[in-house]
């Protein structure tokens, strides 16, 4: 046998669709030359020939042909005597081309050259795969499920390729099936063992920014800017856009009508309330909008400090919150300021208050003075204050708090009895 078929004899080309075909090609090449080397020292008088479209190989040594008796090395000369054999009309100082046996180098080296083309396709393989995911990082993909574990589910792209979907980029409530499609955005790209690993990811501010630029158009045709993404996931998002025709309502035309385009949304992301508001350089104007969906009656601002004190009638204390103190987080997110929110009692009527001192046979001192730091030195300050607020501003510890605030509410309660 003077060739030999490789995509019949080396099982791994048949794997190796996604390389171009000149690539392989050179790899081959490569292999067999590194196998001639080593056979016969150089491989400079040899020409390795693939057929791109059969596979096959062929390989020619090229030899000088010299009088009987006169050659000093077999590999780049041949005798007169021998070169007649192959072909009957050749001459002195001529170049004899012969086709080398594959079968010659011994089924040790060519089992040697299996192994090392296997080795360098697999390479190749995982370079490609590096750079076609790093060009697609922020982008969203569709992956079928193909293996659920506790902390990570592994999917397959079209391709067949390996993606990872670890819990921690996952949404709490996500719940997944073996061969369901799932959407998520590539994340990074990383080399683990010198195999490359694609981390998809759900909860990341692009995932949301990505949906939004499918279902809005305007975005994706740059008419509409998002400016900044914050993202609970699960619970809440809040997006401020803007735009730059006056003739389009940012807001507006990401809901869409009766909610069609950002309905979608927040099915993908398992009800996750989403917040679009308009982006604004008015800093007041951007913290009041942030806090959607209460209603704020005034504000101070510390703009060196960057601190907003939010002053809201008591039924929106709870909503500028949110529930676990999500809303104001991500208000604080979005804002870069940092938000404490009062109950206005600048206008509520109040019959009469008490001086945390007149509870000191109740309340430990260290924890009135406490509070009194914090400018809460009577009963009602202190109640019109949710929990999470004292225990953040006071440094107290939440049973404190509850503690004390009971004891408040009971003399008020008392006194509504007599």
């Amino acid at each position: 046998m003077a060739s030999i078929n490789l995509i019949d004899s080396f099982q791994e080309f048949k794997e190796a669709e996604n390389i171009d075909r000149p690539t392989l090609m050179k790899v081959i090449e490569d292999v067999f030359k590194t196998l001639l080397r080593k056979k016969y020292g150089t491989d400079e008088n040899f020409d390795v020939i693939v057929n791109d479209q059969t596979g096959d190989l062929e390989i020619f040594r090229r030899r000088i042909i010299v009088e009987d008796g006169f050659s000093e090395d077999d590999n780049l000369e041949i005798e007169y005597s021998e070169a007649i054999k192959i072909e009957p009309d050749y001459n002195v100082g001529e170049e004899v081309y012969e086709e080398v046996n594959v079968e010659d180098f011994g089924r040790r080296a060519v089992l040697a050259a299996k192994q090392t083309l296997a080795s360098r396709i697999g390479d190749l393989k995982k370079k490609n795969l590096m750079d076609k995911y790093a060009d697609r990082v922020g982008e969203i993909i569709n992956g079928e499920v193909y293996q659920i574990w506790k902390k990570e589910i592994l999917l397959l792209d079209e391709d067949g390729n390996e993606l990872i979907l670890p819990k921690s980029e996952q949404i709490p409530t996500d719940f997944f099936k073996k061969g369901e499609s799932v959407r998520a955005v590539v994340k990074k790209v990383e080399m683990r063992n010198n195999t490359p690993v694609i981390i998809l990811s759900r909860t990341h501010s692009t995932f949301l920014e990505k949906l939004l630029e499918i279902e809005v158009p305007e975005i994706l045709d740059g008419l509409i800017v998002i400016k900044k993404i914050v993202r609970e996931p699960g619970e809440r998002a809040k997006v401020a856009v803007e735009s730059y025709d006056d003739r389009i309502d940012p807001v507006g035309a990401c809901v869409g009508m009766k909610g069609s385009r950002i309905h979608g949304i927040v099915r993908e992301l398992r009800n996750e309330n989403i917040d679009i508001i308009n982006y604004t350089n008015n800093t007041q104007l951007l913290i009041q909008r942030a806090l959607t969906p209460s209603r704020i009656n005034r504000m101070e601002l510390d703009h060196e400090g960057k601190k907003a004190d939010v002053y809201l009638d008591a039924d929106q204390v709870s909503l500028a919150i949110g529930k676990k103190g999500v809303n104001i987080k991500l208000a604080q997110d979005l804002t870069g300021y940092s938000i404490d929110v009062y109950r206005d009692v600048q206008d509520e009527e109040v019959d009469y208050d008490i001086d945390l001192e007149e509870f000191a046979d109740e309340i430990d001192d260290w924890v009135i003075e406490a509070l009194k730091k914090i400018g809460c030195d009577t009963a009602l300050s202190v109640l019109n204050h949710s929990v999470e607020e004292l225990v953040r501003r006071a440094d107290l510890e939440e049973s404190t708090v509850k503690e004390v605030q009971r004891i408040l509410r009971t003399e008020f309660e008392e006194d509504d009895d007599k």
